[in-house]
């Protein structure tokens, strides 16, 4: 059976950008809920989500930006970094256990630990940038465990696969003209971020899709576009930037995917992943705010990583 480990931690519940805030504590508890009533944690590895080094935030971010972020964190109350960003008390700690367990959830793939990982994290990070926190995010999770598989593990090849509904315009700016890795992703169009259609590097595959657009067309998309770019490109470990707000329920945007349609992309991706990459994905909650949407596409989506 396929060992999949998933990684959270309590303190990311402890990140708290307000009251009505989509992007709320709430989110990891239906998401756990959910798996314990799909019988679905039975199966699964869990660890502890450790704080991130600097080492490791460093391979992504300058020191000078994680140190502004470390000051700005207030004692209490909230501190707005942009209208849609705030940090809490608890959030610094909550982004650093996020981006750690990324490493952690690749030390596992490396080591043969896990086939697979999901880390169950919040803030998530594919909208922050090199050096500016924006979209919910700080630190580019997926971005620090791409790298850390780069630099730590010594990989030649990382794909990063993103089907968030929001463009992922922080791994973008992280990884344009690196040949090293290759993003593949989809999203709706024009839409926040207003990013990912001006003339991207060559190693970024960005599919924008116009609101309404339905599974049918997602799939035939990304079955046209992405696949051929990842067969050509055979990565040697494939990482998930698990966006679940391009649900037909969720209202923050307008695309209509299925729990089938998660389910369908994750075996599609894991296909590739067997074939180049010996299995190995590490797939990280990016998206999703709908709570029970986000926890049966979740529950979709680990249940076809560990072949349940």
């Amino acid at each position: 059976m396929t060992t999949t480990a998933f990684i959270t931690h309590r303190d990311c519940w402890q990140h708290d950008m307000g009251m009505h805030h989509p992007e709320c504590p709430e989110r990891l508890g239906a998401i756990s809920d959910r798996l314990i009533a799909a019988g679905l944690d039975i199966h699964l590895q869990f660890y502890d989500a450790p704080l991130a080094s600097l080492e490791q935030l460093q391979r992504v971010h300058p020191a000078e930006y994680i140190e502004k972020l470390r000051e700005a964190s207030p004692k209490h109350g909230l501190v707005h970094l942009d209208p849609d960003t705030a940090m809490s008390p608890g959030t610094f700690n909550a982004a650093l256990r996020a981006a750690g367990a990324g490493c952690l959830a690749t030390d596992l793939v490396m080591q043969g630990s896990a086939q697979n990982a999901f880390c169950a994290v919040r803030p998530p990070g594919h909208h922050a940038e090199r050096a500016a926190a924006m979209g919910f995010c700080f630190f580019n999770n997926i971005a620090v465990a791409a790298r850390h598989a780069l630099e730590a593990w010594g990989l030649g090849r990382i794909a990063i696969v993103d089907f968030d509904v929001h463009h992922g315009n922080g791994t973008e700016d992280v990884f344009s003209n690196d040949e090293r890795v290759l993003m593949v992703s989809t999203f709706q169009h024009p839409f926040y971020p207003y990013s990912g259609t001006e003339h991207p590097a060559s190693n970024m595959c960005n599919i924008p899709l116009p609101a309404g657009t339905r599974g049918d067309v997602f799939r035939q998309v990304v079955s046209d576009i992405w696949f051929p770019r990842l067969h050509a490109f055979k990565p040697e470990m494939i990482f998930i930037s698990a966006g679940f707000d391009a649900h037909y329920e969720d209202d923050m945007a307008s695309l209509g995917l299925l729990e089938a349609d998660y389910a369908w992309v994750t075996l599609q991706i894991k296909k590739i992943a067997d074939e180049y990459a010996g299995g190995r994905i590490v797939s990280m909650l990016e998206g999703g705010y709908a709570l029970s949407a986000l926890a049966r596409s979740v529950s979709a989506h680990i249940k076809v990583l560990a072949a349940l």
